[in-house]
């Protein structure tokens, strides 16, 4: 039944394929090695570091350093290694998670594998070993509901609101799942500043600046630092500086709900 249900869906049409498949998913192994060979994604040194990373990590990076693409094999090989796990990825807008999926879905073309949806939500993939691939706009109506995340990832983390980040947590609890965080800074404030600053020895931080893209030109860079300083720190430098404007910095304002000890008088 299975295997006919998979030709159905997928156009495997014999057992032979079939075969192929299952050990090709055993063979998955090493996720940079999987993104070079079966991919054709050739990934740099901080790349495989998110690539091979663990449960909980936080990517730190410059506008136009691929986040969107290692995310998409990231998702990728985790779905094609691990049968029937659950991939999501959430972003401010559905622009956003549409792009995350056709990233997605080139990559699983480059496996000869046929790209559907999995017939429940629009920007979606499933894959013949019964995994899934979601990609989701912020929505409280939208992201309420999932459960059993194998990976769970967040792009343009510092956009995305905080409540939203606790709602979706909880989608990690049976799974024991990995989460990520992928974004530009966004001043300090919100989860991922709290996450990168204050979140603890299990979180593992990559810093991806500009300058350090070997993608990025230096005489944009030069362009772009030239325009605005402050800018230029923020999104290409990946600082998370004050927001124009502030009347306190976000050091005095923490300082400020601190509890110390009463004056003797």
């Amino acid at each position: 039944m299975r295997k006919e249900l998979w030709t159905r869906l997928f156009g495997i049409e014999t057992s032979p394929g079939l075969v192929r498949l299952r050990r090709e998913w055993a063979e998955a192994g090493d996720a940079v090695a999987f993104a070079r060979d079966k991919l054709g994604f050739d990934p740099d040194e901080k790349q495989m570091a998110m690539l091979r990373g663990g449960k909980r990590g936080i990517l730190n990076c410059s506008r136009q350093w691929g986040k969107t693409s290692v995310a998409a094999a990231k998702a990728v090989h985790r779905a094609y290694a691990e049968a029937g796990s659950l991939i999501l990825l959430l972003t401010p807008s559905g622009r956003q998670s549409g792009e995350f999926i056709r990233k997605a879905a080139e990559f699983v073309r480059r496996l000869g594998i046929r790209v559907r949806g999995d017939g429940n939500n629009k920007s979606s993939i499933m894959l013949p070993n019964g995994s899934r691939i979601i990609g989701l706009p912020e929505s409280a109506a939208k992201v309420r509901g999932f459960s059993n995340v194998s990976l769970l990832l967040f792009d343009e983390a510092s956009r995305v609101r905080d409540e939203t980040y606790r709602t979706m947590r909880p989608t990690l609890a049976a799974t024991d799942g990995d989460l990520w965080l992928m974004s530009t800074p966004n001043g300090k404030r919100g989860f991922l500043y709290e996450e990168w600053a204050h979140g603890g020895p299990e979180w593992e931080r990559i810093l991806a600046t500009g300058p350090d893209c070997p993608r990025l030109k230096k005489r944009f860079l030069d362009e772009e630092r030239a325009k605005s300083e402050r800018s230029f720190r923020q999104e290409y430098l990946c600082e998370f500086v004050e927001r124009e404007g502030a009347a306190f910095s976000q050091e005095s304002i923490d300082a400020a709900f601190q509890d110390f000890e009463p004056m003797k008088i």
